[in-house]
């Protein structure tokens, strides 16, 4: 088998129930959702998630948001000779989510090797799908292992991705593309390396989604997309005053949280209201969002992250914490920072 497999695209595709209305070009609702999954031995749980939920969630996008949904999913394990099955398996766009199920059922959680795995790789992969121009974008990472090239403990390519791969340069990338990062970081197995997965997800104006229970990922996806078309659409109607009130900031001479912060004010002043999703323990830490963002690339990222104290946390710790019900409420200053990094990005 070759290191990286590609699915075939198949032609005429078709689109299941429930049906998905026709969309204005721009509307914030037209979505493509990619899935980019750990499917290493320690990920049974997940993709049996992803397998008996998939159908649910879509239909339940579709009814509440009215959308036209595409799916697509980037399997990935790890490089040889620390997997020798693949490094990535991709299946491009579709609108059936029949074809969706099919893949998720040919998945099966096996190898692995070192602790980190092929994350940059998969990233790669992500951002080179057939993405629509007008769509929103979102990316659902699902992960209980770091990329190579962050914590040289337990890593059989320390340097970082074989393939040259840098998940930081690609989470900027994304980024500029549109494409919203959300990390769902299995717990306690990715504690260590949580500040990470918050800082590429924070790049691209997404979310670190912290879970313990696999049970809840249906719920995850849908919260999050929900609110993302939220947010796409608030920032669609309001792209000019957006514009505005970060370019008085710049000259300003603020930073982001001041930026955000002014963002937050404006929306508040005209009683904006965003849908929420209750994330309360993936909220950014002050690492991810003011240290490693900020970093060049892995490199740098590696010498911070090696040089900060990290304190393991115990299994129990947020547990109350993880209901992702989605509320709507005044919108919170995390996202107008995440509006702020969108906005600035797609310059």
């Amino acid at each position: 088998m070759s290191r990286r497999q590609h699915s075939k695209v198949t032609s005429g595709l078709h689109v299941d129930k429930p049906e998905q209305p026709e969309l204005a070009e721009h509307d914030a609702s037209i979505l493509d959702l990619a899935f980019a999954m750990d499917c290493t031995g320690s990920m049974a749980s997940y993709i049996e998630g992803a397998k008996n939920n998939i159908r649910a969630i879509v239909e339940e996008i579709v009814r509440s948001e009215k959308s036209d949904v595409r799916l697509a999913l980037v399997e990935y394990r790890d490089h040889p000779p620390q997997d020798t099955t693949f490094v990535t398996r991709v299946h491009s766009f579709t609108n059936s989510v029949n074809e969706m199920e099919s893949w998720l059922q040919e998945c099966r959680a096996d190898g692995g090797g070192d602790t980190p795995e092929a994350v940059a790789d998969a990233l790669h992969d992500i951002i080179n799908l057939s993405w629509r121009r007008e769509a929103t974008r979102i990316c659902i990472l699902i992960s209980d292992a770091p990329p190579h090239g962050l914590d040289p403990n337990g890593d059989s390519f320390p340097n970082g991705c074989p393939a040259g791969y840098d998940p930081l340069r690609i989470a900027r990338d994304m980024a500029e593309h549109r494409i919203t990062l959300y990390a769902v970081g299995v717990e306690p197995p990715i504690v260590r390396y949580r500040d990470f997965f918050m800082a590429i997800a924070y790049i691209t104006g997404g979310q670190y989604v912290p879970m313990i229970n696999a049970q809840l990922l249906a719920q995850v996806i849908i919260g999050g997309v929900r609110e993302e078309i939220t947010l796409e659409r608030l920032m669609q109607n309001a792209q000019a005053d957006i514009a505005r009130e970060i370019q008085r900031a710049e000259e300003d001479g603020v930073d982001d949280r001041e930026t955000a912060t002014r963002i937050n004010h404006y929306f508040a002043s005209r009683k904006t209201r965003t849908k929420q999703m209750r994330n309360k323990a993936g909220a950014t830490s002050k690492t991810a969002e003011e240290c490693y963002s900020k970093c060049a690339d892995m490199s740098e990222m590696a010498s911070k992250f090696n040089a900060i104290e990290v304190k393991e946390v115990e299994e129990e710790e947020n547990k109350e914490d993880m209901n992702y019900e989605l509320d709507e409420e005044d919108m919170s200053l995390e996202q107008a920072k995440r509006i702020v990094q969108k906005a600035k990005s797609r310059k």
